[in-house]
């Protein structure tokens, strides 16, 4: 049984060489893909790889891919003309340490260089076409982007909680549900086994959001490793501003009990993933 922190050394490993390049670009693209943070996205890759009965190995590229684009995401988030962060993990944000317009190079060419380490996997030519299909059509206009165009559309305004929703399942579901599939793509699982990680990622990228909502409110700088009370100070729509801390917690609950639920195809090899869930659901940072 793998947990999170199991595969943290190869994770880590492999994304400390994932960066070529001596320029100042290069520079701040590996300052910000290796400043930290849980890993979660490159671990469901190969969690999902070997739950589906194949060796994770060569699902290490993939993993590094979904990361690249979180960390661009990350990046892009924190510019001015987004959330205009300054810290991040603890650190000061990519822009503050390298200026604005190396920072919107570094997401761009973190971006980029995801989808050329994708077709580093030795897998067949046509699981790296499937993953390069998946996690583009997650992580653009339609996807991660679109969410990120509703959040900023929604500031200020009076929505519904069904637009919050939308908004959260593009902006944040997306990106976790394509590293949950590129694990199965690596492991040419059944459609069953595939249906499974999608409703998985679906309850967990909900609850992992709503959990972020209620950290804005009840946590600090300090033990987040960035900015607090930003959703009140930019007017956001957050689970807490609809249904309160008690109404936000209980739909973290519902959402975490239907990622578990999907697991169930998977017996009691799914275990890890069901604690990490849980985990997920009650952490403070």
């Amino acid at each position: 049984m793998h947990k999170p922190e199991d595969d943290l050394p190869r994770i880590e490993g492999y994304l400390h060489t994932a960066v070529p390049g001596s320029d100042v670009v290069s520079e701040a693209m590996r300052y910000s893909l290796e400043g930290g943070g849980k890993r979660i996205r490159p671990y469901l890759v190969l969690e999902f790889c070997r739950l589906c009965g194949a060796d994770d190995e060569a699902a290490l590229p993939f993993a590094a891919a979904v990361e690249m684009i979180h960390t661009y995401s990350l990046i892009h988030d924190d510019l001015p003309c987004m959330d205009d962060d300054d810290l991040r993990r603890g650190k000061p944000a990519c822009h503050v340490r390298f200026g604005y317009a190396n920072a919107l190079l570094a997401g761009d060419g973190l971006l980029t260089l995801a989808f050329e380490t994708l077709t580093k996997a030795p897998l067949p030519a046509e699981r790296i076409v499937d993953a390069c299909g998946v996690l583009a059509a997650a992580a653009g206009h339609l996807g991660m982007i679109g969410g990120q165009t509703m959040d900023l559309e929604n500031e200020g305004k009076d929505i519904s909680p069904q637009i919050l929703r939308r908004t959260d399942a593009l902006k944040t579901v997306e990106l976790i549900r394509a590293a949950c599939l590129l694990g199965c793509i690596a492991a040419q699982s059944s459609p069953a086994q595939r249906d499974a990680a999608a409703q998985f990622a679906q309850g967990l990228g909900m609850a992992f959001q709503i959990v972020d909502d209620i950290l804005d409110v009840t946590s600090d700088t300090a033990t987040l490793g960035k900015p607090v009370g930003s959703d009140e100070t930019q007017h956001k729509n957050t689970y807490v501003s609809f249904f309160g801390l008690d109404g936000a917690r209980a739909e973290a609950e519902r959402y975490t009990a239907e990622a578990v639920h999907a697991l169930e195809i998977f017996g009691e090899d799914g275990d890890t993933l069901r604690a990490l869930a849980l985990s997920l659901a009650n952490r403070n940072k």
